[in-house]
């Protein structure tokens, strides 16, 4: 019995030098100086980066993949690996094996996020009418309701034509010196589905110029996270150091002599002559 109460002892003694060990390193590792850069916007959807990243592929395919029919609400049913995978997979039907890797990456360093928040930017400049998932701009006329369009196309030529961006997505059509309107909404989402399917059909009959411009109305709470950049922890020092005075007086000294020995006027130097 003592002998096994001596092992029991000493096992227990390992065990207590192992916990030690262990909070040791545990409590130097909590030193570390974790530094995550946050952009200025809130978060922005993957599906409306993946939508960028397609756009720059192919106008054509851009709206291919904006037919998407409300794939958003996965997006509060499904965990945030499931709805990645889902919009890569939707993605697929565009792309090949290649470009779809390079749609990985692109998420990773969310490289199309400053172009959703640009967009989103551009819309806060309207402004878009209060409670409006999704709304229209016809030549200065605002409207959020689809039966007002017809209305606001009778006199649109008489208004002012907005002003189209370079990055602006132009719904396929052979004329251009058509009434322009603009929608504001989030693709994937009900409301943009109602609004496209009659703007569509209104474009491919050549009565419009559509436009497409991303706006969510109600933006993640979420901060932006960016990766791919260096960050520098700079520490300044603290500590006090001894100087002495002496010395620099005396070089402070030195110097005043030297500036006075070397006073030159009209070509003749006055100074000391040292032998």
């Amino acid at each position: 019995m003592a002998k096994a109460a001596g092992v029991v002892r000493l096992l227990l003694g390992f065990m207590a030098l192992w916990l030690s060990l262990l909070g040791a390193r545990t409590a130097s590792a909590s030193k570390a100086v974790t530094a995550h850069l946050a952009a200025k916007w809130p978060e922005t959807p993957l599906l409306l980066e993946a939508s960028e990243f397609i756009a720059e592929e192919s106008n054509e395919k851009f709206w291919q993949f904006e037919t998407v029919q409300e794939l958003a609400i996965y997006k509060q049913t499904e965990s945030d690996y499931s709805y990645n995978n889902l919009i890569l997979k939707k993605a697929g039907q565009f792309l090949d094996n290649l470009h779809i890797n390079l749609l990985k990456f692109a998420f990773s360093i969310r490289a199309y996020s400053p172009t959703i928040q640009m967009f989103q930017q551009i819309a806060a400049d309207e402004p878009p009418p209060e409670g409006c998932a999704a709304f229209v701009v016809i030549h200065k006329k605002y409207t959020c309701k689809i039966n007002e369009i017809k209305k606001l196309l009778k006199k649109a030529t008489s208004r002012p034509r907005p002003y189209l961006f370079k990055g602006d997505h132009k719904f396929p059509t052979d004329k251009e010196n058509l009434p322009v309107i603009i929608l504001y909404a989030e693709m994937g989402t009900r409301a943009f589905r109602k609004f496209h399917a009659v703007l569509s059909e209104k474009a491919q009959n050549g009565e419009i110029l559509y436009v497409l411009r991303h706006y969510i109305q109600k933006p993640s709470s979420q901060k932006m996270y960016l990766s791919g950049y260096g960050v520098e922890l700079a520490i300044k020092s603290t500590e006090y150091k001894a100087l002495d005075d002496t010395q620099v007086k005396t070089v402070t000294n030195t110097t005043a002599e030297d500036v006075t020995e070397t006073n030159e006027v009209q070509g003749f130097l006055f100074g000391k002559l040292k032998s």
